[in-house]
């Protein structure tokens, strides 16, 4: 295993990028810049191909902690193609607990749960409930991609309303994903934001981010504004 680390770590290092790691760390201010190589995701993803049916995956995956940003960017991405929706809630599982970003977060929403979306809002439902910052917007961003559109119920509006989280990076979340139900699923959703049930900073982020957005009509985006709290 150790040897595998090396040579994952050794093609990270060669495919760094200093000018842009300078630019992530300020985007990501809450990990320590050392650990950052900023390699691009586009090349991780050709890393990730490069390695997807080698005994060497199954070996990294096992390694965790790991030590750079990018190797978790790594880890996600290979876990975005898993195949079999038992290995992948397994190994995310596992994995979750030492997510410690954002963008580690938010990078991955393996395919497979797209097939099994009964399953996967089971496993949501226990996620979303955690005490771990980025295992519960991890759940939110699952919901956000996965059940805002044919798997959507107003129901799933709720359960992200009842997420009570004072840390800015679940706020943050939850406002998107409001702000992308506003855009795809306007009845239900306007309805949430009348009542005025959701946290004043989730609320009035939601009206920012819906505001801003080119699929919300003007006549909305002034409404919306009655609804600041």
């Amino acid at each position: 295993i150790k040897i595998m680390k090396n040579i994952l770590q050794e093609k990270l290092l060669s495919l760094k990028d200093d000018k842009n790691a300078l630019f992530v760390a300020k985007l990501i201010p809450n990990i320590d810049p050392k650990t950052i190589l900023w390699t691009k995701i586009p090349v991780l993803r050709n890393l990730a191909k490069e390695f997807k049916d080698s005994p060497e995956k199954e070996k990294f995956l096992k390694i965790i902690p790991h030590k750079f940003f990018e190797e978790n960017l790594l880890h996600v991405i290979f876990l975005e193609s898993e195949k079999d929706f038992d290995k992948a809630v397994l190994e995310l599982e596992k994995f979750l607990p030492f997510v410690d970003n954002w963008s580690v977060c938010d990078t991955s929403s393996p395919k497979i749960f797209k097939k099994y979306p009964n399953e996967t809002l089971q496993k949501i439902k226990i996620w979303i409930k955690s005490e771990k910052v980025y295992t519960i917007r991890y759940a939110i961003w699952l919901l956000l991609s996965n059940f805002l559109d044919e798997n959507f119920s107003a129901d799933l509006l709720e359960l992200v309303a009842e997420v009570k989280n004072d840390d800015y990076y679940v706020q943050m979340m939850q406002a998107w994903f409001f702000a992308t139900a506003l855009a795809k699923q306007y009845d239900a959703t306007i309805s949430l934001l009348e009542s005025k049930k959701l946290e004043p900073f989730v609320q009035n982020k939601t009206i920012q981010k819906a505001r801003e957005s080119l699929r919300i009509s003007s006549e909305t985006k002034k409404y919306l504004l009655n609804l600041k709290k």
